[in-house]
């Protein structure tokens, strides 16, 4: 893959770009609105007719995808040293995350797709437990990677952020023989818990490591573990421009925040069941929840009331429809309501 990929706007003086992040539950599956066949984010430059960055941002996703915006808000702001104006100035881009509920998507441009985040980032979704590659490729490469540290103090830190952020316990990683004594899935059950919204973290260790195609280094040199021949595909989709690191700040962010504001009434349609707001929050999570903490957890807080109405199921007894009450709704910005954590 190249990073030299073509800008879809001819290269000028400015040194500022916007970049959005559209994030949607369709299927109670996570999806991010994409272009150009899923290898850029909705994105463009600032232009003097733009008001404001967010008026920039509106514009740009609005003309690339026509998916209308609700919810925005701004992500990060990052520096593109591989991209440079006319003048040789690094490009900065200032990212934006919004929030589509399932009944606001349009019928898109045939340039714009929505995609299953974990297209992008395998190695997040729990639903059905930690994913093989996980346990087969990652941490086998990344503890090769430790060792190639300049001295011991340094393999330690890094052997301990391996552990931080993919949920290892130190005393399965300072087992230096366990890749051919036996399956790193053997110690899974050893593990520190699995953080959600380290993914930020665990990309950026992958970028340094050298084990995603977006990195200078890859393919990496210090590998005894041979990687499949598909790697670059089964890592992940890699994107232009650096665009998977700022899905990932997107995901860290909405993951942390969703235990403390109920950011989830953006992403719900107007009437729901309880077990389809817990599949919602659980596509987010990329964990199962225990379904009557969950409730419990929903009742204490006071998020959501009865319509009256029940679904009308196909199969089984009708489930009752809940909305989040109306109150809540206007506060949501400021609550401090958790949601649940894994089971």
């Amino acid at each position: 893959m190249t990073l030299s990929y073509s800008h879809a706007h001819q290269q000028g003086s400015g040194t500022t770009e916007v970049v959005a992040v559209l994030v949607a539950i369709t299927d109670h599956i996570a999806r991010v609105l994409t272009v150009d066949q899923g290898k850029l984010l909705p994105n463009g430059p600032l232009m003097p007719l733009h008001r404001s960055l967010q008026a920039g941002v509106r514009q740009w996703v609005e003309e690339q995808t026509q998916q209308p915006l609700g919810y925005l808000e701004q992500l990060y702001t990052f520096v593109d040293t591989n991209r440079r104006n006319v003048d040789g100035h690094a490009l900065v881009y200032v990212s934006y995350l919004g929030l589509v509920q399932e009944t606001q998507m349009q019928a898109l441009q045939s340039q714009a797709l929505w995609r299953d985040w974990y297209d992008y980032f395998p190695w997040e979704n729990h639903l059905d437990g930690m994913p093989s590659i996980i346990t087969d490729f990652i941490v086998p490469m990344l503890l090769e990677w430790a060792d190639t540290a300049e001295d011991s103090v340094a393999r330690q830190r890094r052997r301990q952020r391996i552990g931080l952020c993919w949920g290892l316990s130190e005393e399965f990683l300072t087992d230096s023989e366990f890749i051919e004594t036996e399956p790193v899935g053997d110690k899974a059950d050893e593990s520190r818990e699995w953080i959600a919204e380290h993914v930020l973290l665990r990309y950026e260790m992958l970028y340094e490591a050298g084990l995603i195609p977006e990195a200078p280094n890859y393919p990496p040199n210090y590998q005894t573990v041979e990687l499949p021949s598909d790697w670059s595909q089964r890592i992940g989709i890699p994107m232009y421009y650096d665009h998977r690191r700022v899905i990932a700040t997107a995901i860290s962010r909405l993951r942390a925040k969703i235990e403390y504001r109920p950011l989830i009434f953006g992403l719900m349609p107007d009437v729901f069941t309880l077990s389809q707001l817990q599949q919602s929050v659980e596509a987010l999570s990329g964990i199962r929840l225990h379904k009557q903490n969950f409730r419990r957890l929903l009742e204490s807080q006071n998020l959501v009331m009865e319509t009256g109405e029940s679904s009308s199921a196909q199969r089984g007894r009708p489930a009752k429809l809940y909305r989040f009450r109306h109150d809540i709704e206007l506060q949501s910005l400021l609550m401090d309501s958790k949601l649940p954590k894994r089971k």
